[in-house]
């Protein structure tokens, strides 16, 4: 008589939660999908679509109703593993991908090619903040802020100063390590909530004052007329800036073309994403680098090995806020201007996402993660309106299905000779 008692439960259990999350579904769906807007002259009301809130919820309710019974009826889903290489057959790999990635351009359209410069942008910031979550353990929610503060560190030294970007691009690295600096210090204590909170309320702060101060840094229009990058002081121009000047085109004798304008971004970011992959992967194999995942399993069992957490994550927070640096400052170059809507908290979460759905401490589970966040809005641009619902979604199942990432970091043990 026990049996009949405990699917009973099950039953009620499973009804209880089809119930909630239904009526949860109803108060998102509601606003989101059902009420609509319509303007008649000066006129405007609310037009309720119905069968999209009914047909949502009876969704949510026939699937979260069965789910304890298919649950466990469906099959296993693995993702495979990468194989491992042999140290010279893998830096094959890794020349011939580079290789394929240098030529490309040669043979994309404009779209794809911007598109994948965009990406590379994306790299460069996940690979930054990677240092700080994947590698330190530091839950920042603000990293938006350094790659703000490169982007404006440009701008102003090309505004106030005719900088041009080689000349300013050290330093866009020099002032967001610095401000990492700065803004390891007030966190040092903290963890968790804690610090996702702080770090959180930096990248506001960084914004805020981005805004208000609008004789030093534009305001809300931000700086426009910011140069591109030039070709051994050769501007990427039809005309020359300055009477007698030459510019790349002329110099070799061809024909302007705005697709070699194009090309030569996409290769500046391939550029600035491989050396950021390079010193990053080097870091980690430094005894910096196993300091951070040290402070990462155990802060305290870190302290007990001599090792001083405060420096750790001092140099974490600067490292990556320098990588971010120096991509905000190849973005507004790109861009050729920066206002403050470039930098909000959905670039922060974009940037984390990109961490963590590709795999905490995974530097291809990153780059793999930031093509397939950047690229998949772009070829769906007719659900724009509903990217930041389908992106919600995804991480969801993502963190239901596989929690450690698409493509999680392996972690090689030495085997001990006996």
């Amino acid at each position: 008589m026990a049996h009949p008692t405990t699917t009973s439960i099950d039953i009620r259990g499973a009804l209880r939660g089809a119930i909630t999350a239904t009526v949860l579904a109803a108060i998102v769906l509601l606003p989101s999908f059902t009420l609509h807007l319509e303007r008649a002259g000066a006129r405007t009301t609310i037009v309720p679509n119905w069968s999209t809130l009914v047909w949502g919820c009876l969704a949510v309710f026939v699937v979260q109703l069965l789910r304890p019974l298919l649950l466990p009826r469906l099959p296993t889903v693995k993702l495979p593993s990468l194989p491992s290489f042999e140290p010279g057959r893998h830096r094959v790999l890794m020349l011939a991908a580079l290789v394929a990635a240098v030529a490309w351009p040669f043979f994309g359209g404009r779209n794809s090619i911007d598109i994948a410069t965009l990406t590379l942008i994306y790299v460069m910031l996940g690979l930054g903040l990677n240092i700080v979550v994947g590698f330190a353990g530091l839950l920042d929610l603000g990293f938006v802020g350094f790659y703000a503060t490169g982007a404006y560190t440009f701008a102003l030294l090309h505004h106030w100063a005719g900088w041009s970007f080689w000349e300013a691009l050290p330093f866009t690295g020099a002032m967001s390590a610095l401000f990492g600096f700065v803004l390891g210090f007030p966190v040092l204590r903290l963890r968790g909530d804690y610090l996702a909170i702080v770090t959180l309320g930096f990248g506001e702060i960084i914004r805020l004052l981005l805004v208000n101060l609008v004789s030093f840094t534009g305001g809300p229009d931000g700086i426009v007329g910011l140069p591109k990058p030039t070709v051994f002081g050769l501007p990427m121009t039809r005309n020359p800036a300055t009477e007698g000047g030459v510019t790349f085109h002329q110099f070799f004798g061809l024909e302007f073309n705005t697709i070699h304008v194009v090309i030569f971004l996409y290769l500046m970011a391939l550029m600035l994403a491989c050396i950021t992959l390079y010193v990053s992967n080097r870091l980690i194999r430094m005894p910096i680098g196993r300091s951070w995942e040290a402070l990462r399993e155990d802060e305290i069992a870190c302290r007990s090995l001599g090792l001083n957490p405060m420096k750790i994550k001092l140099s974490a927070f600067t490292l990556g806020a320098m990588f971010a640096g120096f991509g905000g400052a190849f973005f507004a170059a790109r861009q050729g201007i920066v206002n403050p809507e470039s930098f909000t908290f959905i670039e922060s979460a974009l940037i984390l996402a990109i961490v963590v759905l590709g795999g905490m401490g995974s530097q291809l589970g990153v780059i793999v993660a930031a093509i397939v966040l950047t690229v998949l809005p772009e070829l769906a641009r007719e659900f724009s309106q509903y990217r930041m619902l389908i992106f919600g979604l995804v991480m969801i199942v993502m963190m239901v299905w596989r929690p450690q990432g698409l493509l999680p970091m392996k972690r090689h043990q030495a085997e001990v000779p006996r």
